[in-house]
């Protein structure tokens, strides 16, 4: 790589590109978590009406999909909003957490059923939380802009939308 002196723009793109291989086998391994933890609860009658969890994993679909958009074709702004729909996926699980926590203590029968329902909940929520990494990787690739916090994230729009 040194013999052929690359540009800052063709490392930052290096650098994102490694970054974002770590978070998608991390994804990966999540979404394995999850797929095993269906495959126990489809043994099982259902506890409650799945509403929140679907609803979470289609947010979380879209936002994966986006940022992998925005890293193809170089768009930070695409990225951002994948950073902003994070905070939905965060409520959403503390939400679930909440509901299944209650069930659980309701009744003991339901443990194992909601503990495997809060596991993929929770799954989720990581999923969003390494697509927003990724989405941080590709703003840095495309501005050369290190967002690290959601107020790294609000100044930097700012900046654009004064």
């Amino acid at each position: 790589m040194a013999l052929h002196q690359p540009l800052a723009a063709d490392l930052r793109f290096i650098t994102a590109a490694m970054r974002i291989n770590v978070e998608l086998e991390r994804i990966g391994d999540h979404s394995v978590n999850i797929a095993e933890r269906v495959i126990l609860l489809n043994q099982e009658p259902q506890l409650k009406p799945y509403i929140d969890i679907p609803r979470m994993a289609k947010i979380t679909k879209s936002m994966l999909r986006d940022v992998l958009d925005s890293f193809i074709k170089g768009d930070a702004n695409l990225a951002r909003t994948v950073c902003e729909r994070d905070d939905e996926v965060d409520a959403l699980n503390d939400q679930v957490f909440r509901e299944l926590l209650t069930y659980m203590m309701a009744d003991s029968k339901n443990i194992t059923r909601a503990a495997h329902l809060v596991i993929i909940s929770r799954c989720l929520e990581r999923i969003a939380d390494h697509t927003t990494n990724i989405a941080e990787a590709v703003i840095f690739m495309v501005k050369a802009l290190v967002i690290k916090h959601r107020a790294d994230l609000k100044s930097d729009a700012k900046k654009e939308n004064p």
